[in-house]
């Protein structure tokens, strides 16, 4: 376990539900709820689930970028010390966000329109007083340049850049700290599918370079088994199975996960599968059915699905699943192609 970087546990985010002209509290939307995970040096962990079911909120909450109700999230600073983010002050937080970094998913947002690439690539080396000067201009043109854009655009506004080209100018910007974890918030889903590959060639050969670690947030199924050496996959706010890319694409263990992977499209249109469609809607996170979350809509579901939370268990080796009959389905994973 020396090689983990990052380790989860019971991570928790629930955002208030206020009412009236006092602005009481009457209930708490569980975005992300008791929520375990590990990530490894060099690792890329993707993480998929549908709209809202708190993927994107659970990066931010590792960063504490938005702060999180409870949990704990240890990870692995410049001295290789093991340290708990969630204990840590305004001052130790800054200086351990030099190595935890944020790609954001809109390219066009994410950049101050006002800046020029100069500017939006520095401002982490001056806030972090690691350059200034020629010094700055220097290392802003070499990052620009690990990143595939021309050097001789510094002075450039964002609004002179593609879409493809913006996202390059966030990953230098999310580089420029020379950061050990980045956290992936659907980096490439705003993206043309051809500007999607290079993006993602480039987030490989960046990781390779500088031995990054990574956690991948998507709902594209095909870009997370490209990238990812284990997936998490989420629902309501829990993470109901984890395990390596391979294993759960060919071999899920959770209900939910099968239906998922029915849903993801084939490259060759004379292949044919049967699509999964799940009954109901997406249970609410405000107010939560009783038992497992996915019970109402699940075709497997019997009745202690309905009154009792499955554990989160390992069947096997590496393979973890939150389900009262996971050993016992025999479920259908991806068609390999």
């Amino acid at each position: 376990m020396d090689d983990i970087i990052l380790e989860v546990q019971s991570m928790k985010k629930y955002f208030p539900i206020k009412k009236g002209f006092f602005k009481r509290t009457v209930g708490q939307i569980k975005a992300v709820d008791d929520v375990s995970f590990h990530l490894k040096e060099g690792e890329t962990f993707g993480l998929v689930g549908e709209s809202g079911c708190g993927k994107s909120t659970l990066g931010k909450s590792l960063l504490r970028a938005i702060e999180p109700t409870e949990g704990s999230v240890k990870f692995k600073n410049r001295h290789n010390e093991m340290v708990d983010v969630m204990d840590l002050d305004y001052k130790h937080l800054r200086d351990i966000r030099r190595d935890m970094q944020l790609i954001f998913q809109d390219p066009y947002s994410s950049l101050n329109p006002r800046m020029t690439v100069l500017n939006i690539i520095g401002e982490p080396l001056i806030c972090n007083k690691l350059a200034k000067g020629e010094e700055l201009r220097e290392k802003v043109k070499h990052l620009m340049e690990i990143v595939g854009l021309n050097s001789k655009h510094l002075e450039r506004y964002p609004h002179a850049f593609s879409g493809g080209q913006r996202q390059r100018i966030g990953i230098a910007r999310a580089l420029a700290t020379n950061p050990k974890f980045l956290v992936c918030d659907e980096a490439v889903s705003a993206l043309d599918v051809s500007i999607q590959a290079q993006i993602i060639n480039l987030l490989e050969d960046l990781q390779k370079t500088l031995n990054l670690s990574y956690l991948f947030i998507s709902h594209d199924l095909g870009v997370i088994q490209h990238i990812s050496d284990r997936v998490g996959v989420m629902y309501v706010g829990k993470m109901v199975e984890t395990a390596t890319t391979e294993e759960l694409f060919t071999n899920p263990k959770h209900p939910y996960t099968e239906a998922l992977l029915s849903a993801k499209p084939l490259p060759n249109p004379r292949l044919k599968k049967e699509r999964i469609i799940l009954k109901g809607e997406v249970a609410n996170p405000a107010n939560p059915p009783s038992g497992c979350y996915f019970h109402p809509r699940c075709p497997y579901a019997q009745e202690i699905c309905k009154v009792q939370a499955p554990s989160f268990n390992e069947v096997t080796p590496g393979h973890q699943v939150a389900c009262h009959f996971a050993e016992e389905l025999d479920l259908k994973g991806s068609v390999a192609i």
